[in-house]
Order: C-alpha cells, then sequence, then structure tokens
C-alpha cells in the first residue's frame, strides 16, 4: 500500500511538472512555429500545425533588422553593466559584511531603499545627468547609470556572511589584509553565489528597453530590444520577422540559463545561509 500510494504521488507531481512546463514553454514554441512559417501564412494555420517551414524569416530578420550591429552594441552594453556591477557588489558586500564602521546600518538602510523605488522615478534624475554630461547617444549613458545595484550589494552580503568569521581570524593572524582575505577567500568561497548574481544581472541589463530608448537616437548606439523595432512594418507579414528576431534576441539568454543552471541553483542556496 505504501508503495502504491508513493507511486501515485510521484505521478501526480510529474504531471502537475509536466502542466507547469507546458506553461511556460508554450509561448516559446508558438513564437517559434511563426518564426518557422513563410511569410504571412501564420494567419491561415495558426501556430500549432504550421504546413510548410521556412527558415529565411530568420535571415530577413538578421539582414533586414542589422541585428549583428544590435547584438554587438548589446553584448558591449551588458558585459561592462555586469563587471561594473559584480565588482562593487563584491566590494561593498565584503564591507557591510566584515567591516566595522560608524553609520554601518543606516548605509545598508539606505541601500536596501534603492531596491524600493521603482526605476520610473528616477528617469528624469538621470536624463538631467546624462544630458548636463552630454552623454547622450554614448555608451557612457547605457552603462554608467547602472554600474551599482542594491540587490547585488544584499546579495553578496548575505553570501560574504556565510563565512566563518574564524577563517577572517585565522587570515588575519596569518598576516591577511582585508583586501587580500577578501580576494583569496571571501570571493573564491562565494563563487556560486557571485555566477549566480551576474547571471541576474545579465538578464536585466540584456532586457533593458525604456532606458537605451530614451537616452538613444544614433542607430548605431542602439541595443538589440530597441534594435526589434526595425523588423515591425505596417503589413501584417512582418510579425514572422519579428518572432524571428525576438528569438535570436532571446538566444543568449538561453544558453547562459542552460550552461549555468548549476551555478544559479547553488548560488541562491549560498546567499540565503545567513541573515
Amino acid at each position: 500500500m505504501r508503495t502504491e500510494r508513493r507511486r501515485v504521488r510521484n505521478g501526480v507531481r510529474y504531471l502537475l511538472l509536466f502542466i507547469a512546463a507546458a506553461i511556460v514553454l508554450f509561448p516559446i514554441y508558438a513564437a517559434l512555429v511563426v518564426a518557422i512559417q513563410p511569410i504571412g501564412e501564420f494567419r491561415d494555420l495558426g501556430v500549432l500545425l504550421p504546413s510548410h517551414l521556412s527558415f529565411s524569416t530568420f535571415r530577413e530578420a538578421w539582414t533586414g533588422g542589422h541585428l549583428s550591429k544590435y547584438l554587438r552594441n548589446s553584448f558591449i552594453v551588458t558585459l561592462a553593466i555586469v563587471t561594473g556591477q559584480v565588482v562593487t557588489s563584491i566590494l561593498a558586500g565584503y564591507a557591510f559584511a566584515f567591516l566595522q564602521f560608524k553609520g554601518k546600518r543606516f548605509l545598508f538602510f539606505v541601500v536596501l531603499s534603492t531596491l524600493m523605488v521603482p526605476t520610473e522615478v528616477t528617469i528624469v534624475g538621470n536624463l538631467d545627468t546624462i544630458s548636463k554630461f552630454h552623454w547622450a547617444d554614448t555608451f557612457a549613458a547605457l552603462i554608467v547609470p547602472f554600474l551599482g545595484w542594491g540587490f547585488g550589494v544584499f546579495f553578496l552580503r548575505q553570501a560574504f556572511l556565510g563565512i566563518p568569521t574564524e577563517l577572517r581570524d585565522a587570515a588575519a593572524m596569518d598576516g591577511y589584509s582585508h583586501f587580500g582575505f577578501m580576494t583569496r577567500v571571501a570571493v573564491p568561497l562565494a563563487r556560486p553565489a557571485i555566477a549566480a548574481l551576474s547571471l541576474f544581472s545579465f538578464l536585466v541589463a540584456w532586457n533593458q528597453y525604456l532606458w537605451p530608448l530614451l537616452v538613444t537616437n544614433d542607430e548605431s548606439k542602439r541595443t538589440v530590444q530597441i534594435g526589434l523595432k526595425q523588423l515591425v512594418t505596417s503589413d501584417a507579414a512582418s510579425f514572422n520577422r519579428v518572432m524571428a528576431g525576438t528569438l535570436i534576441a532571446a538566444l543568449p539568454i538561453a544558453i547562459l540559463l542552460i550552461v549555468f543552471e548549476r551555478q544559479l541553483v547553488r548560488g541562491l542556496t549560498a546567499g540565503a545561509v545567513k541573515g
């Protein structure tokens, strides 16, 4: 009886997992089917049962939408943002976890408060700053406002708090400074959390739309999310190209999620060890 009940419970779990996976993957499947159909045929056949396949839509999206240029810009901006956010989060997270200084609690509260402010609230002030620095239509406007991230500071602080303080005491006895302990001990031990933070940062930076749209007018500086607008035309047939371009733009994210899935799970666990 216990074996039978266990089989039933496992069957129900697998069924629920299958339903959840189907709900999540169906939009991706629908976009793929629309993209590989010949131009204009998706309206007649629907997205579930394509009768003809044509990969020319991907070629048209790549060449007609100049996606190579926009993808290059997105990679430059995203990698710079990820690097800046990881470095600043490591430094600030370590300081809040191991250093003792006046106003520490207040400063950490200030960092956390930035997570409660919607991005839209800061847009006007950031635009005014960009205008005063004459950074419009430059990579600096796309990168500099995002080099610090309150979530990253909080996330890595939690990861560093999971490191035993005895290790810091032992390192101090061996003559290690805080910088030496951070680079040789704390950062290597927090690698899963840093990898997870890098992935989160990449996802957020890659999918930005509103800010790049506001600070760039020059097509040579725009990112792939803005470049997808070039694929939209007045005819309904452009929907195939839009779906193809969207899949191309989402491919780097899919690859990262597949490759770094284990590091993501380990990083989330490591970041929740100690409060």
